[in-house]
């Protein structure tokens, strides 16, 4: 079937929304969604760009609500008019799906970051020409076709405007502390960015009863929303000399339990390990191609410090997200402050306001007719 679809065309080009891309029969496994919305990502700059590629021209975006149109004679969890959140695809078969980690699937990039399906067929073409897919969702779309291990259901009163962005960003950010840090009520940690990744990790935080939740950024305006989701304290690092010594101040100085770092930023990096107390552990979660200088006993070894690498959370979407709903219902996860929405034909200047910093999360509104909670 022909859908409409915005497209990237080669490296660097701006997204061009057309009508003539064709989209892929169902499989027996696959639901047919109707999109109503999708974040952008920074992810999805990182491969219009080439800092991560897949493969051009491709459709991007993987932070994708909508509502189920079809569903294949397999598929067992969800029936047309149901309302979803797309996210990754794991192969729930591997080891590592099967142990609960499916952000560790041995087919993760296969499935995730080929440009085609699971099964290697073309999700999109043009022409007779492939069009490269992402996450097995591209949710830059009228309508996409996904695995239903892609999709979880969610509550038909909420606003799935609101929701796409639980697909990738807030649960990133968010399981990085609550699966992979697992701070306990008293620890402290400081959180380097405030993006939507940062705004979401310094929440679990809060959530998780840290004591002293450091949000640190260059941007006022962030700050002071960061403290309106529950930053005990932040630091504009580009307004101190040394932000490390400003960390360590505001915990005894001692340094914190545990610091996350989502901009990606050598030097920034290497203050979130210095910031850090005995003992700490520091998560890198941005997607970049920079690199850091490590002396492994004096920066590492001699205050036993750690540092991990988090992709997505460590999350279960079926499980994390229903659960980030939850929070948001109590008060407690206030994501949506974060959004702004957008028309899809606004797509190229989202994008830029999301590049620019002008607005944390983005959102574009796909299906404009939508009324939330019918």
């Amino acid at each position: 079937m022909k859908i409409q679809a915005a497209v990237v065309d080669k490296q660097n080009a701006d997204f061009d929304i057309r009508d003539d891309v064709e989209l892929a029969d169902m499989g027996p496994d696959d639901i047919q969604v109707h999109m109503v919305a999708s974040g952008i990502c920074h992810s999805d700059e990182a491969l219009r760009t080439g800092v991560a590629v897949i493969d051009y021209p491709i459709v991007l975006g993987h932070e994708g609500s909508g509502i189920v149109e079809k569903v294949g004679p397999e598929v067992t969890q969800f029936k047309p008019g149901d309302h979803v959140v797309l996210s990754f695809y794991g192969c729930g078969n591997c080891k590592s799906c099967l142990k609960g980690i499916p952000t560790q699937c041995e087919n993760y990039a296969a499935n995730n970051l080929s440009g085609v399906r699971p099964d290697g067929s073309a999700h999109f073409t043009e022409a007779g020409h492939n069009v490269a897919d992402m996450f097995d969702q591209s949710s830059f779309t009228s309508t996409t076709v996904v695995r239903e291990r892609n999709a979880v259901k969610v509550d038909k009163d909420l606003d799935l405007r609101k929701l796409g962005p639980l697909g990738c960003g807030y649960v990133t950010g968010s399981g990085t502390v609550l699966n992979t840090l697992k701070p306990k009520p008293g620890d402290t940690i400081a959180v380097f960015g405030t993006g939507a990744v940062g705004l979401a990790a310094m929440m679990a935080g809060r959530i998780s009863g840290c004591t002293k939740v450091i949000a640190i950024d260059i941007v006022d305006s962030r700050l002071e929303l960061a403290k309106e989701l529950g930053a005990t304290d932040v630091i504009n690092s580009s307004k101190v000399d040394d932000v490390v010594k400003a960390v360590q101040d505001l915990t005894g100085g001692y340094g914190v339990n545990y610091a996350v770092d989502t901009t990606g930023v050598a030097a920034v990096i290497s203050n979130s390990i210095s910031a850090l107390a005995q003992g700490g552990t520091s998560a890198a979660i941005a997607v970049t191609n920079h690199h850091i200088d490590l002396d492994t006993w004096n920066d590492l070894c001699v205050n036993d410090k750690k540092v991990v690498g988090v992709n997505m959370g460590d999350s279960i979407p079926q499980v994390d997200i229903p659960r980030l709903i939850e929070f948001y219902k109590l008060g407690q996860f206030d994501f949506d402050k974060t959004e702004k929405f957008y028309k899809f034909s606004q797509i190229n200047e989202a994008n830029a306001d999301s590049v620019s910093g002008k607005t944390i999360k983005p959102v574009l509104v796909i299906d404009d007719s939508y009324v939330p909670g019918k």
